[in-house]
């Protein structure tokens, strides 16, 4: 019988103990990164950032141009946006590997309007 009553409390310390460690380690801080586009009308993008780590990457896109922009990078791309107008765009983007970003309105990339972005 003592040695029931030794393995339920062994086994009560290894839950409380679990509970704990669970508990203090918090909330993940794995949700992700933010970048800021700005698509202009002199056929460019500016980026908030170039690189990222890898994993989920939230891009915000904002056309403070005239003409019409979208934004594609990683097989997705933004809706058509009008000036002023705003989109975002959530990839996940592989360790080490960079990925081409562009505008698919039709003259625009070949303007200047791509560039590559990097998952770190």
């Amino acid at each position: 019988m003592k040695r029931i009553v030794s393995l339920v409390a062994a086994l009560a310390v290894a839950a409380v103990t679990v509970f704990a460690v669970v508990a203090y380690a918090g909330p993940s801080t794995a949700t992700g990164t933010t970048v800021k586009v700005a698509a202009k009308d002199t056929f460019r993008f500016t980026l908030s950032r170039k690189s990222a780590p890898h994993g989920k990457v939230t891009f915000k896109v904002t056309n403070k141009g005239r003409l019409k922009h979208d934004f594609k990078i990683a097989g997705k791309r933004t809706k058509m946006l009008k000036h002023n107008q705003t989109a975002t765009l959530t990839v996940t983007l592989k360790k080490g590997k960079k990925y081409t970003y562009l505008c698919t309105v039709p003259g625009h990339a070949a303007a200047g309007m791509k560039g590559t972005f990097k998952a770190t």
